[in-house]
């Protein structure tokens, strides 16, 4: 009870301790003859959390399925079974929330788990009550959301693949950009951000380890600040996710379009650019997928995503060798477009909205700040490499993607290319199920009519970022927009606020000071990089 935290850490260090898991889950419940085939496929699950009664209440499932990289054919990753397509377009099903049958196909583990195998939840020293007390919690009879969380054990390499699929995506595109923006100096913005992000990925953890219910961003924002917090939080976070899909639609206009410049189609009065029309034809191309019940294959696919960063990367690195070469000296310092440089460098480091998932999944927690380092340190080296090899070759003319820069006629640009069209086609529906789910979730249960209100409400999101995305088709400054606005409260600020309000009277002196410090960069950068994002994109629109 009175170990204290040592002066000298930036964080507070966790302790194992060992927590017993339920093992009567299967008897004497009078569901034996339902689930006798199914507990071979399913390993035991933990109590729901009342943190989860509030809304959003899928919140983890969509997210896990969002972030989950299944491997399959990667031994040291593990080895999960791929789940069946069944039932797969929108059904009554879909919208009955408040059962824990909500969401069957997204519950699936990454690992199997001997039923007889213990499940660790460690503890920041002595900050969590006892454990009877703490056993009797988790379990809330007069709740009437019974959302169980399934009991997930992950490798440290499968965690790490989960953490760098969602850290490095479309961002890495952009880093050419962001270097000429904000000249050679601003890569030190790059590390500064990625040893910060690291940082507050460490925080988001000791905020998890303060209570053995907290499972996700949302439940820490609740233990902070309440349903207040929560739902302001869940807030950001979606609108992050969606604003994430209207990048994928001006990325796919771009890149198509510079694939097939002369396309054309003449309706009438109105004739659509070649920009505009693959625009409307992702969309159209992805609405199937959105309307999915099942996303589990999709999930499967996007694990290319960690590979189609590295090739294009490659592929970059391949053109300038045998093609364009390695000689514009660039430019030291930009100070005019400088703050459009840190919200694209801020973009990069997005993730902390999936760290939490990721380090309650994991079979041994003690691993996951050597995850994080794994995660920061290859999509970090990736950026890097990305923004000098893509600034010396294309200097002050480089565009927004450094694909669209590339020779058209070369192999390698059309690899790169087309690994960057086909990757978003996969990744739109994971990212925006979490948005479609949480508005689900505002339809009455019992409503007659809720199969049709999935369906509007998921077809208006994909035509709703169609129509943004036609309407400020700027994916640069998009990007630096939502780094900005977005990410610079979800993975500098609100990690140190939640940490200093949950864990407030054991935080040392040098904790607090590191955490206001990191507060009040987070707030001038996001303040100065929302306003020249905001202030570039009305100058283009303006013309």
């Amino acid at each position: 009870m009175n170990n204290s935290v040592s002066e000298n850490s930036f964080i507070i260090e966790s302790d194992e301790e060992d927590v017993e898991k339920d093992s009567n889950k299967g008897g004497g419940d009078g569901n034996d003859s339902d689930s006798s085939s199914y507990s071979t496929e399913n390993p035991p699950q933990r109590k729901p959390s009342s943190y989860n009664i509030s809304w959003p209440q899928s919140y983890r499932q969509s997210i896990d399925l969002y972030s989950s990289v299944p491997s399959p054919n990667i031994g040291f990753l593990g080895t999960p079974s791929l789940s069946r397509l069944s039932s797969s377009f929108l059904s009554t099903s879909l919208t009955r929330r408040h059962t824990p049958e909500a969401l069957p196909s997204v519950t699936k583990p990454l690992l199997q788990e001997p039923e007889d195998e213990q499940h660790q939840r460690r503890s920041s020293h002595t900050l969590l009550p006892p454990l009877s007390s703490r056993r009797s919690s988790l379990i809330k009879k007069d709740s009437k959301v019974s959302h169980e969380v399934p009991s997930r054990h992950c490798s440290f390499g499968q965690a790490t693949l989960n953490g760098i699929n969602v850290l490095c995506g479309v961002g890495i595109l952009s880093t050419p950009y962001a270097a000429k923006e904000g000249g050679w100096f601003g890569l030190s913005v790059l590390f500064l951000f990625a040893i910060i992000s690291f940082y507050t990925g460490l925080l988001l953890r000791s905020c998890l380890d303060s209570d053995p219910e907290l499972q996700t961003y949302p439940d820490i924002g609740q233990a902070a600040f309440g349903t207040t917090g929560r739902i302001a939080i869940s807030i950001v976070l979606y609108v992050e996710l969606y604003a994430c899909c209207i990048e994928y639609i001006i990325l796919e206009g771009d890149n198509l379009s510079s694939l097939f410049p002369n396309a054309r189609l003449n309706l009438g009065a109105f004739e659509l650019d070649s920009h505009t029309l693959f625009a409307v034809i992702t969309a159209l191309a992805v609405l199937p997928t959105v309307w999915l019940r099942d996303l589990s294959i999709l999930s499967y696919i996007s694990a290319g995503g960690v590979v189609a960063s590295i090739l294009v990367v490659l592929c970059l690195f391949w053109v300038g060798v045998d093609n364009v070469g390695f000689h514009s000296k660039g430019t030291t310092l930009n100070i005019a477009t400088f703050p459009v440089a840190v919200g694209l460098y801020g973009y990069c480091y997005s993730g902390h909205a999936v760290f939490p998932n990721i380090y309650t999944s994991m079979a041994n927690q003690n691993q996951f700040p050597g995850v994080l380092l794994a995660c920061f340190g290859i999509c970090t080296l990736l950026y890097a490499g990305a923004a000098v090899m893509g600034y010396t070759m294309f200097g002050e003319a480089i565009l927004s993607q450094f694909t669209l820069n590339l020779p058209q006629e070369l192999v390698a640009t059309k690899i790169a290319v087309w690994t960057t069209v086909v990757n978003p086609f996969t990744k739109f529906a994971l990212t925006i199920s979490p948005v479609a789910m949480s508005l689900e979730e505002l339809i009455p249960s019992n409503h007659s009519k809720s199969y049709l209100y999935s369906f509007f409400i998921r077809t208006g999101l994909v035509l709703s970022t169609l129509v943004i995305g036609l309407s400020v088709p700027f994916f640069g400054l998009v990007m630096s927009l939502i780094g900005s606005l977005f990410t610079m409260l979800v993975s500098l600020i609100l990690p140190c606020v939640c940490f200093l309000k949950i864990l407030r009277s054991k935080v040392t002196r040098l904790q607090a000071a590191v955490c206001v410090t990191i507060i009040i960069v987070g707030v001038v950068c996001s303040a100065f990089g929302t306003y020249s994002a905001l202030s570039e994109i009305i100058k283009s629109l303006r013309g």
